[in-house]
C-alpha cells in the first residue's frame, strides 16, 4: 500500500528545471546591466563618450541580438536544448568578460602600448591628444564585445522557452515562464548593489570579469541536472503523464501524434499570421524594456545628479526592480482565466495581456511627477517594467499555444529578431535625441554635450536646449521617450488581436 502510494505520487522535477532557467535569466540580465551601470560614471569619462555614443553601442547590440535570435532559435531546434544552452551561456559569458579588455585594446591601438594592465591602460589613454580617436576606437571595440555577448544571449530565451515546452503542459507554461522570467528582476536587483561597488573599488573592468565568471559556474549545474523528461530519473511516470497531457489529448482527438512532431520548414513559418502576431508584439514592446534597462541609471544621473555609485542611486534601482517582482502575477492571471472561467489558453493570455497593457500608460506621468520627487518616476518605471514582464511571459507562451514543439525555438527567434530591431530604434534614437535635447557645443572641432562645466567655462550652445510640453533640455527628451513607451503595449495588443482574433493552432499536414 505504502509502496504503491509512493510510486503514484507525482514528482516535481519540472520546477527544479524552472529554477535553473531562473538563474540563467538572472545571470543574463546581470551581464547586460554591467555596461548600463558603469558607462556614465566610470567608462564615459575615460573614453569621452556622449549619450549618442552609448546609444550607438546599445543600438548595435540590439541589432546583433535581433539577427542572432533569428538563427539562434533554429540552432537550438537543430542541436537540441542541452547543447544549445551550453553554447549560448558559454559564448555570452566570454563576451561579457571581453568588455574588460577594451581599455587595453584602446591603449594598444591609439598609442601602441599593448602589454599593460587595466590601470596603466587608463593612464596611457589619458595622454592621447586626439580625443576623437580614443572615442571612435573604444566605441568600436565595445560594439564588438557586445556582438559576442549578443551572439550568446540570443540563445537564452529560445532554449528556455523550448525547455518549458518540454517540461510543462500548455496551461502551466505561462506560469513557469513568468517564474524564470522573474530572474531578470533578481539579476537587476543584485546588479545595482554589486556592480558599482566592484567598479569603484577594483575598476570597471573587474565588474565585467566577475559577472562573466558566474555564467561558467551555471554551465556545470546544467550539465548534471538537465535531461529530457522521459529520460530523467527524477521524473516518474505520474509527472511524465502530467507533462504530456496535451499530447495525450491530441492522440485521443486525432489518433495521429506524428503530426505534432513534424518539423516546419524555416521559411514556411513566415506564412502564418500567428508568427507575425508574435513578432509584432515583440517589436512594439521589447525596446521599452531595453530602454528602461539601459537608460534608467543614466536618467538618474542626468536629471537628478545621482551617480550609480551613490547610496541613493543604488536604493532607487533596487526598489525599482523589487517592484518588478510583482510580474509573477503575469503567469497566474491567465491560469485563473483558463481554470476558473473555462477560457482556452490563447484567449486567457490575450485578456491578461490587455490588462497588463494599460499599466505602462502611467509612464506619461513619470516626468511631470518627477518635479516633485525622483521617487515618482522610479516607482512608475518599476510598475511599467512589471507590466512588461507579465506581458512578456504571456506573449512567449502564445507560441506554445499555436505551434508544435519542433518549431517553438524557431518562432521565438523570429519574434526576438523583431524585438531587437524595435530595441535598436529606441536605444539609438534615444541617445541621439538626448544629445540634441541637451544642446551641443564645438570644442576643438568636436561636438560635445553641453554641461554645467562647459557653461561655466564660457561655452555657448550650438543648438539651443529643446523645449517640449513645458520640459527643457534632456528632460524634454526623456519625456518624449516615456510617452512612446507608454502607448506601445496597447498598439501591440490591438494589432495582435487583429492578426489572430481567436485560438487557432498550427496543424501540419
Amino acid at each position: 500500500m505504502s509502496a504503491n502510494t509512493t510510486e503514484s505520487r507525482m514528482t516535481n522535477y519540472r520546477w527544479a528545471i524552472t529554477s535553473l532557467l531562473f538563474f540563467s535569466v538572472a545571470i543574463n540580465y546581470m551581464d547586460r546591466q554591467v555596461l548600463s551601470l558603469t558607462w556614465k560614471d566610470f567608462i564615459a569619462p575615460e573614453f569621452h563618450w556622449t549619450n549618442n555614443d552609448y546609444g550607438t553601442i546599445t543600438g548595435f547590440f540590439s541589432i546583433f541580438y535581433a539577427v542572432c535570435l533569428l538563427f539562434a532559435g533554429r540552432f537550438v531546434d537543430w542541436i537540441d536544448t542541452k547543447k544549445g544552452f551550453l553554447w549560448a551561456i558559454g559564448i555570452w559569458s566570454a563576451g561579457a568578460m571581453l568588455h574588460a579588455f577594451c581599455g587595453i585594446a584602446t591603449s594598444g591601438i591609439t598609442s601602441g602600448k599593448w602589454l599593460v594592465g587595466f590601470e596603466e591602460a587608463r593612464k596611457v589613454i589619458s595622454t592621447v591628444d586626439d580625443i576623437g580617436i580614443v572615442t571612435s576606437v573604444s566605441v568600436t571595440l565595445f560594439i564588438f564585445a557586445r556582438f559576442v555577448l549578443a551572439l550568446g544571449e540570443a540563445g537564452n530565451f529560445p532554449a528556455a522557452i523550448k525547455t518549458t515546452a518540454e517540461f510543462f503542459p500548455k496551461k502551466d507554461r505561462a506560469f513557469s515562464t513568468s517564474i524564470f522570467n522573474s530572474g531578470a528582476q533578481v539579476g537587476a536587483l543584485i546588479a545595482p548593489i554589486s556592480i558599482p561597488v566592484i567598479a569603484s573599488k577594483y575598476g570597471w573592468e573587474m565588474a565585467f570579469i566577475v559577472i562573466g565568471v558566474i555564467g561558467f559556474i551555471w554551465m556545470g549545474f546544467w550539465i548534471f541536472m538537465y535531461r529530457k523528461p522521459h529520460e530523467h530519473p527524477g521524473v516518474n511516470q505520474a509527472e511524465l503523464d502530467y507533462i504530456n497531457q496535451d499530447a495525450l489529448d491530441e492522440v485521443r482527438e486525432n489518433n495521429n501524434i506524428a503530426r505534432a512532431e513534424k518539423k516546419i520548414p524555416f521559411l514556411q513559418t513566415f506564412r502564418y499570421r500567428q508568427t507575425w502576431a508574435f513578432a509584432f508584439g515583440k517589436f512594439m514592446t521589447d525596446g521599452v524594456w531595453w530602454f528602461y534597462l539601459f537608460w534608467t541609471p543614466a536618467y538618474l544621473s542626468d536629471v537628478y545628479g545621482l551617480t550609480s555609485d551613490t547610496t541613493m542611486a543604488k536604493t532607487l534601482i533596487f526598489v525599482l526592480y523589487a517592484i518588478v517582482m510583482l510580474s509573477i502575477i503575469g503567469g497566474w492571471l491567465p491560469k485563473y482565466f483558463v481554470d476558473k472561467l473555462g477560457m482556452d489558453p490563447y484567449a486567457g493570455r490575450m485578456r491578461a495581456m490587455l490588462i497588463f497593457a494599460f499599466f505602462p500608460l502611467l509612464a506619461l506621468l513619470a516626468q511631470p511627477l518627477g518635479h516633485t520627487s525622483y521617487w515618482f518616476p522610479v516607482i512608475i518605471i518599476g510598475i511599467a517594467c512589471a507590466a512588461h514582464q507579465a506581458w512578456s511571459a504571456n506573449l512567449f507562451s502564445t507560441i506554445g499555444d499555436m505551434f508544435p514543439k519542433s518549431a517553438i525555438a524557431t518562432v521565438t527567434g523570429i519574434g526576438g529578431m523583431a524585438g531587437g530591431f524595435g530595441a535598436f530604434i529606441i536605444n539609438k534614437g534615444s541617445g541621439a535625441l538626448f544629445d540634441f535635447a541637451s544642446g551641443t557645443t564645438m570644442v576643438d572641432g568636436k561636438a560635445l554635450v553641453m554641461t554645467k562645466d562647459l557653461l561655466a567655462a564660457g561655452a555657448q550652445y550650438l543648438n539651443g536646449p529643446m523645449k517640449f510640453f513645458g520640459f527643457e533640455g534632456i528632460r524634454a527628451g526623456y519625456f518624449i521617450v516615456f510617452c512612446i513607451c507608454a502607448v506601445a503595449y496597447l498598439i501591440g495588443w490591438v494589432v495582435m488581436k487583429m492578426l489572430v482574433p481567436k485560438y487557432k493552432p498550427i496543424v501540419i499536414e
